[in-house]
């Protein structure tokens, strides 16, 4: 099997961070739906990492340790994953508890600007009945609540309605630097790689000083077919990925059976053009 037709899944969430499923039920969809290589990337947490590689270890199934840390560069958010990380590092631990740092008091402010701006009382207490881990209550478990009581239709919805910037329910959080994210995950052995960066809302001056930054700081591959991306968008970033040198990685970004835009497992194959991440990390 070529290194392009292996089905990895770099990019995947469970109960630990916003995701609906534990890390156990997350390896067993993920060997069900054929995938060769599965990493767990839960936000600026890896507290599922054991579990996750015990089960993968009992379906055989290749596993790869990861966390998706949250950044703030030039007043958005973005998010970089750092995948074969050594989860034990303390200096990635002491980062990581750094950045969970102030979310539930974010989470309270959501909830009051959603009431004050939309009439939706109560929001917090109801997104807290999605939340498995209180430390890492998000903007997800808001939108699943909101979901559940009509306010929309889906969480996309959510998304473009309420949560996003500018609208009620928004609440910027000082996330940590770009440079502390890649640094943290250099420590710890691993790969720095920007999650589906056509996602951010970034003029192209910004992002070509956005991608200068990251390969400067050690930065190593760009996420282009994920489930967060169009189709169109695969081969866009793979070209922009390899005009910069970087390699690329993908991965669904699963968080939940309910509204997935790509299940565990089942993204298309990577355009032959690509440069894999995982090329040198196991015999293809």
């Amino acid at each position: 099997m070529s290194v392009l037709s292996l089905n990895v899944d770099f990019h995947s969430h469970s109960t630990v961070s916003d995701g609906v499923l534990s890390p156990t039920e997350l390896a067993a969809r993920a060997k069900k739906n054929g995938v060769d290589v599965w990493a767990l990337t839960d936000h600026d947490e890896i507290g599922g990492i054991a579990e996750a590689r015990a089960a993968a270890t009992a379906l055989e199934l290749k596993f790869i340790p990861g966390v998706e840390i949250s950044i703030t560069w030039a007043r958005k958010t973005i998010h970089i994953v750092g995948l074969n990380i050594d989860e034990n590092n303390s200096k990635l631990l002491e980062g990581l508890a750094k950045t969970r740092a102030g979310r539930e008091q974010r989470a309270r402010d959501m909830s009051a600007d959603l009431a004050a701006r939309a009439g939706l009382n109560n929001v917090y207490e109801g997104a807290l009945t999605y939340v498995s881990n209180p430390n890492l209550i998000s903007r997800s478990h808001f939108a699943r609540y909101l979901v559940e009581i009509g306010a929309c239709r889906s969480v996309s919805e959510v998304f473009k309605k309420y949560l996003a910037e500018g609208k009620p329910g928004y609440v910027p959080h000082r996330w940590a630097t770009l440079q502390e994210a890649v640094t943290w995950i250099l420590a710890a052995g691993g790969v720095a790689i920007v999650a589906h960066p056509g996602r951010y809302d970034l003029s192209p001056v910004a992002y070509d000083s956005f991608f200068r930054e990251f390969k400067a700081l050690g930065g190593t591959a760009i996420e282009t077919v994920t489930g967060s991306h169009t189709v169109d968008q695969y081969e866009e970033y793979t070209k922009i990925a390899n005009s910069y040198g970087f390699l690329v990685s993908r991965g669904s970004d699963f968080h939940s059976p309910a509204d997935a835009e790509v299940d565990i497992g089942k993204l298309p194959a990577m355009p032959k053009n690509s440069k894999p991440v995982w090329t040198s990390w196991f015999d293809a």
